[in-house]
């Protein structure tokens, strides 16, 4: 289970990866994945949550049919998984893409003794610009945060 795209990287371990409970967060406050080669995700199935897999034209590709849009487990005869709906995956985004949603409100990432932090400059309906940091140990989880926060103010 270590072959490129099946459980190759576990969150945390290069520190490019949020947490769990933060990408749950993300979908939940309505963030929307466009599967892209490279990105990571888990499935919501007790027996992988410590898998994490990658999206790869080689192993992993994501298919849009009539009924909904599939991600293909393609050559992992290994493997008892032919597909999975997008809706069973949750993405776990890479910390250039949370830093890129983020768009122009992300001002600045700093790295502080024991923390990450990220700055984000919002503007209200007033058009008075607002300063926000949010801090987290793992940069990815800082964009994280900062992300759930521009997503709430949009709800």
């Amino acid at each position: 289970m270590t072959a490129f795209g099946l459980g190759a990287a576990h969150p945390g371990e290069d520190g490019e990866m949020i947490s769990t409970d933060l990408a749950v967060a993300l979908r939940d406050g309505g963030l929307v994945w466009h599967p892209r080669s490279g990105d990571r995700f888990q499935l919501d199935e007790p027996e992988f949550e410590a898998d994490v897999f990658t999206v790869s034209e080689m192993t992993i590709e994501p298919r849009e049919y009539p009924t909904g849009r599939i991600l293909a487990f393609n050559g992992t005869t290994e493997w008892a998984l032919d597909s999975v709906a997008l809706e069973d995956a949750l993405w776990l985004p890479h910390e250039h893409q949370l830093r890129a949603l983020l768009q122009s409100a992300f001002r600045a990432l700093r790295r502080l003794p024991d923390t990450y932090e990220v700055e984000l400059e919002l503007r209200g309906p007033d058009a008075a610009a607002e300063r926000l940091t949010f801090e987290h140990p793992e940069p990815a989880d800082a964009y994280a945060l900062a992300l759930l926060e521009v997503l709430r103010r949009l709800a």
